[in-house]
């Protein structure tokens, strides 16, 4: 049985605490899903579902709002934005008629120039048993003609591969600050 310790990460304006579980998971494969984490001041949407906006909003500290979608217009002249990942990067998925409201994932580490591993939550299909819960250290592969990360696919837990589906994505927005004048 696994044993559930808690931990809380400050971050500005927030104070998070993730629920951990006590193993480790193997050396180069994709984390685990877990339960969501209890973020201060982010409502939680009832048994743990914690949506994509929140949890990367508390992870990355960019502090936008709206659908996932929005989020790469809304950066727009305040954070920066680009096609190429770097650690606390928000990789922005497009709104498709799988995604409606896009998607949000967190980049955590940069494998190679074709290949990410991202933290997210509510990255699941209907049913698929993961809806609400937070993925960690998913695989994610540029598919880009361009290599410029335009569309992925994107590591899916419920099956322990790669999902089927090819993601159109709008870059990443970057923690840091757009500077006045430059």
């Amino acid at each position: 049985m696994d044993q559930v310790s808690r931990r809380s990460l400050a971050m500005p304006g927030l104070l998070v605490t993730l629920g951990l579980t006590g193993g480790l998971t193997a050396c180069g494969g994709p984390g685990p899903v877990r339960r969501a984490p209890t973020i201060a001041g982010v409502p939680d949407y009832g048994d743990g579902y914690l949506s994509c906006v929140p949890y990367a909003r508390a992870r990355s500290g960019i502090e936008l709002r709206g659908d996932a979608w929005q989020w790469w217009e809304a950066a727009s002249g305040r954070y920066l934005r680009g096609r190429q990942p770097q650690p606390r990067n928000v990789l922005v998925f497009a709104r498709t008629r799988r995604l409606p409201s896009g998607h949000l994932s967190v980049v955590r580490r940069v494998i190679s120039d074709r290949e990410i591993r991202v933290d997210h939550a509510n990255w699941a299909e209907a049913g698929g048993g993961s809806r609400g819960r937070v993925a960690e250290d998913q695989p994610v592969l540029d598919v880009s003609a361009a290599n410029d990360w335009s569309r992925v696919r994107v590591w899916y837990p419920p099956v322990r591969d790669y999902g089927n589906t090819v993601f159109v994505t709008q870059g990443f927005v970057s923690p840091r600050l757009v500077m006045a004048g430059g």
